[in-house]
């Protein structure tokens, strides 16, 4: 299986030139875009998107998806003007020639009834606009564990998954049983993984099995989110000292390059 390979670049820099400089570095060519410049991608302006659209076009990058933060907000929190944003945001998609559209299942949601009316509107808003919408497990959402994404997507089913391996271990669900439930909804993964107190670490060096899964998923895309540990105080260390960990980087590029670099190693294996 043959895979392309996208990125959270904002983790290796906030402005837009300093993303790209590390795609470049790494050799990634899809954008999964969450923030540039400050800004998220759910902020920005129409102008905005049409530049960040220019410029990506002439670097030779493409945006997968958009890393949204919608149903990333509490049960409790007016839902119209989300729901209104929602809407806007869907036209900054369409600028940035984006196919995918990450969402959440909101906070405080102990009614999957209450939850599916919400992403119902976000689907039907989204009707007509080729954009695939994506649920993405999160810890501390309604759709945080296997069985709860599951119910989401037997009652929603045009709603495709996100399946991210190292939220799963830190909601202390067996990834592999979570791919046995879910890989039928499955549009693409996250690449990330953590041990089980919780903690990011490159893929393949958690629990979160990503060897295994990679070998059993189907899809072609593969967003890298790095999450990975950045030490200010690194270059007064000792190089590999094991008092602040063992996969902690000098800045957010080595920990950019070295998620890629991860990742890659499995899908050499």
């Amino acid at each position: 299986m043959a895979f392309s390979i996208a990125a959270f670049a904002d983790e290796a820099a906030s402005s837009l030139d300093g993303q790209i400089t590390a795609m470049r570095q790494n050799d990634v060519k899809y954008l999964e875009i969450r923030g540039v410049d400050g800004e998220n991608i759910a902020d920005i302006s129409v102008q905005k998107a049409k530049d960040i659209r220019r410029r990506l076009d002439d670097e030779g990058i493409a945006v997968w998806s958009i890393g949204s933060p919608f149903g990333k907000i509490s049960m409790s929190d007016d839902f119209d003007s989300h729901l209104d944003k929602f809407r806007r945001c869907l036209e900054t998609v369409d600028i940035l020639g984006a196919e995918h559209f990450r969402l959440f299942s909101f906070y405080g949601a102990d009614s999957l009834d209450a939850v599916c009316e919400r992403l119902a509107k976000f689907i039907e808003a989204a009707q007509g606009s080729g954009i695939i919408l994506c649920h993405e497990n999160e810890k501390g959402i309604y759709g945080d564990t296997a069985p709860k994404c599951l119910e989401i997507h037997r009652a929603l089913p045009e709603l495709r998954a996100i399946f991210d391996p190292a939220n799963f271990v830190q909601c202390c669900q067996n990834t592999i049983e979570a791919w046995d439930m879910l890989s039928p909804y499955v549009e693409y993964m996250h690449i990330k993984d953590a041990l089980a107190d919780g903690s990011v670490v490159p893929a393949g060096k958690g629990d979160g099995e990503l060897p295994r899964l990679l070998s059993q998923y189907r899809g072609r895309m593969l967003t890298v989110e790095p999450h990975l540990s950045v030490f200010d105080g690194f270059e007064g260390l000792e190089k590999g000292s094991e008092l602040h960990g063992k996969y902690v980087y000098p800045d957010s590029f080595a920990a950019f390059s070295a998620a890629v670099s991860a990742l890659r190693d499995i899908i050499g294996r």
